[in-house]
């Protein structure tokens, strides 16, 4: 089974990466599932099911989330409509939407780190208390979306041997230590953004650079220019859940028109 993952889609050169992309690119690499992590998808601030519809047409499967989660208010109330987008399994209990997906052939759970992120509970608690239940499928996908890569890697190494993907999200800069853990699992402690190439994390950078060498607010803008299409191909066992291949897939698409919606 051939899997794919996406990282942070930021905004609309995101959202346009990931249309002009992933079509071809299932079909030529012949893959099989993809999940992509959307949280910054509406205008690089949160996500709504406007943004995120387009990208299940083009190919995605499943969509994560995490800190940003509820920045766009609806979300409070669109997450409930559409079981393949998730928010974090360890937000505190009463939030709306799920944490996890599966379909009886693969599940797909999304984690948030707390290390310099906001006091919730514990991931790794979490994680094991999902993998705990039965029947599970297999193939197991987990998007841990986390600041420290400490924290990543630890989660990495909880996980190892007991799913098939864990996969880093968050920083939107890609790492260089992508590799299968022991047991068979395909590890990446940030898959990096899908996004605006030529930005900081996403944003203009001369308005991020003012904001840094002044401190006085200021009102961020999705940067424009050529957009990068980033993530993680996977192959794994279908009967095992063991992955077998990891490679890294990156490109380059112009973008062209407003960058903001």
């Amino acid at each position: 089974m051939r899997i794919l993952v996406i990282g942070d889609i930021f905004g609309r050169p995101g959202r346009v990466a990931v249309q002009r992309v992933l079509p071809q690119l299932r079909a030529d690499r012949g893959i099989d599932f993809v999940v992509a992590n959307g949280e910054n998808a509406a205008g690089g601030r949160g996500m709504s099911l406007a943004t995120l519809r387009p990208l299940f047409t083009a190919g995605v499967d499943v969509i994560t989330s995490g800190n940003h989660v509820w920045d766009q208010r609806a979300m409070l109330e669109e997450i409930e409509t559409e079981p393949r987008i998730l928010r974090p399994l360890n937000l505190p209990p009463g939030v709306p939407g799920r944490g996890y997906w599966s379909d009886g052939r693969v599940l797909v759970a999304n984690a948030m780190g707390r290390l310099f992120m906001r006091a919730i509970d514990c991931p790794f608690r979490g994680l094991d208390a999902l993998l705990a239940r039965q029947p599970l499928p297999p193939v197991r996908i987990v998007d841990f979306h986390a600041d420290a890569t400490s924290e990543k890697t630890a989660m990495g190494w909880h996980l190892a041997g007991r799913v098939s993907v864990v996969f880093g999200t968050h920083s939107h800069v890609p790492t260089a230590d992508a590799r299968l853990l022991p047991g068979g699992t395909a590890y990446v402690s940030d898959v990096g953004m899908t996004g605006p190439r030529d930005s900081v994390i996403g944003l203009d950078p001369q308005r991020a650079i003012a904001g840094f060498i002044t401190g006085l607010p200021s009102r961020l803008q999705v940067a424009r220019g050529p957009a990068v299409f980033r993530a993680l191909l996977v192959d794994v066992d279908a009967s095992t859940g063991q992955a077998q291949r990891v490679e890294r897939v990156e490109d380059v698409v112009e973008i062209t028109g407003d960058t903001e919606e």
